[in-house]
């Protein structure tokens, strides 16, 4: 079937009748991601659970999204084919930078929950603290404390539309501290906030930045914030390749309807959580996510063998021609890392639950589909955070256990190469601590590819690492081993 031959109409709620739920849910970090997950979960829920949902970096899907009134059409993008559905629990699609909008969903009595998808980077948090701590050094938070203090008078932050637009914050910890502030006022509803990105402990790393903010301005406001709202850990898991002009194309074709921001995912999905819903939830459970009493084991196989594997493919792939996920996999030299990285972590996730050789296999074969084009360049941003989480916690347990952790250290060399590979080409580093790292890059004192180098990039990190002769020692002898 060809665009020509069908009569395309326009996705909206018109065109496509689907009754616009009542917001329950607030998100914030309106991607790709986020539509295929968590959207995907409360639309499968069936239980009239609407989505008031903001963007984070760029208004592009807000605008889109809101022009289809929150429609999207969500591709599974099977080996032997794809299907196609409209998702409609997305009721409401804002500008992230409309404060005004936000303050009002936050404060409203409907809302029971609020989700996040703002990357690992988005949290802010200090680096190397022994329990998340909100980064008091960092340049946008440190400008958002001032806004903050400057503007809080008698429990809250803005008591009118003027001053919200004065509210010009960059983080989205504080703008949820703003939110909170108006909750308490208006008459102090509990809700649950619940992080679903990639960080271990992400429930607490949510409540480190937001009560890092309150307490710095009110320590009355920080204790109203640990009374009345549950902060909950999840794992989350489906692969989201960007869309291409082609998906667009293809959705048209397939379904008859104009989507201009449709999203590709894997059929694989899940969502395991531990926490409390003070204001009730959807039935998430009826699409098949997981409520457990602790996430921890859940959440470590998954950061440590597909999290973990993504990176290392991130880094090693591209250093050996690939782009996709796909493409390093079946590479037999990135083949062999994998699963040798797999072997090292799985030495430490021994919980019967978890059953490590069936998701091994899985993970295997989700990889392995050649029509989800996952890039490496994508997957690689932020690795500096990423390898903190992924590569020394199971490089630890392996060195606490006896062994040298080279197949966790792998990941760090093909880091420290891949950084330095992309250097002389102008590709500007994309990561959280890009500043720091192209400083080193940059230093005609250090010489790429050197054992300074090496040490230097580690200190990035996590501070001090680059001190450990050892390690150092270790992580430089892998390098240089990567190319085809």
């Amino acid at each position: 079937m060809s665009i020509e031959t069908v009569a395309i109409r326009e996705l909206n709620r018109t065109t496509h009748p689907a009754p616009a739920a009542e917001a329950k849910i607030v998100h914030i970090g309106l991607g790709a991601f986020h539509r295929a997950h968590q959207a995907w979960y409360t639309a499968k829920a069936g239980d009239a659970w609407g989505i008031a949902a903001f963007t984070g970096r760029s208004a592009t899907a807000a605008t889109e999204l809101a022009a289809q009134d929150g429609l999207f059409t969500l591709i599974e993008r099977g080996a032997d084919g794809d299907s196609f559905e409209v998702i409609d629990s997305i009721v409401a699609a804002h500008d992230g930078a409309d404060t005004a909008a936000l303050i009002a969903a936050l404060a409203s009595p409907s809302t029971a929950i609020v989700t996040l998808t703002i990357t690992e980077a988005g949290y802010k948090l200090a680096p190397g603290s022994a329990e998340p701590t909100l980064n008091l050094a960092d340049e946008q938070v440190s400008a958002d404390l001032e806004i903050l203090r400057a503007s809080y008078d008698a429990g809250v932050f803005a008591k009118n539309l003027a001053e919200i637009k004065n509210l010009a914050l960059s983080t989205t910890a504080a703008r949820l501290v703003v939110g909170l502030a108006a909750r308490r006022s208006a008459d102090g509803w509990p809700l649950a906030v619940v992080s679903c990105d990639n960080l271990p402990g992400n429930g607490a790393v949510t409540r480190a930045g937001i009560l890092g903010f309150a307490e710095a301005v009110d320590v009355m406001l920080a204790r109203w914030i640990e009374t009345n709202i549950s902060f909950v850990d999840t794992s989350i898991d489906r692969i989201t390749p960007r869309t291409t002009q082609v998906d667009r194309d293809t959705v048209a074709a397939e379904t008859g309807f104009r989507d201009v921001s449709p999203v590709v995912t894997e059929p694989f999905s899940s969502w395991v959580l531990s926490g409390d819903f003070p204001a009730g939830r959807p039935a998430w459970e009826k699409a098949g996510a997981q409520f457990v009493d602790d996430l921890e084991a859940f959440e470590r196989r998954k950061l440590w063998l597909l999290n973990g594997a993504h990176t290392l493919m991130s880094f090693a792939g591209q250093l050996r021609g690939h782009t996709t996920v796909a493409e390093a996999l079946a590479d037999q030299a990135v083949s062999g890392w994998v699963e040798e990285f797999w072997d090292a972590a799985s030495a430490h996730l021994g919980e019967p639950e978890l059953k490590v050789p069936e998701y091994r296999g899985a993970l295997r074969e989700r990889f392995e589909n050649p029509r989800i084009a996952h890039f490496l360049a994508q997957i690689a941003t932020d690795g500096s955070i990423k390898l903190a989480a992924r590569a020394l916690p199971v490089f630890r347990a392996e060195a606490a256990a006896g062994r040298d952790g080279q197949a966790a250290l792998r990941l760090v060399a093909a880091w420290c190469d891949q950084l330095t590979a992309q250097h002389p080409a102008g590709t500007p580093v994309a990561d959280a601590n890009a500043g720091a790292l192209e400083k080193i890059l940059a230093d005609p004192a250090i010489r790429p590819g050197s054992p300074q180098q090496t040490s230097a990039l580690l200190d990035v990190l996590e501070t001090g690492l680059g001190d450990d002769t050892s390690l150092v020692a270790t992580v430089h002898a892998l390098r240089g081993q990567f190319n085809a």
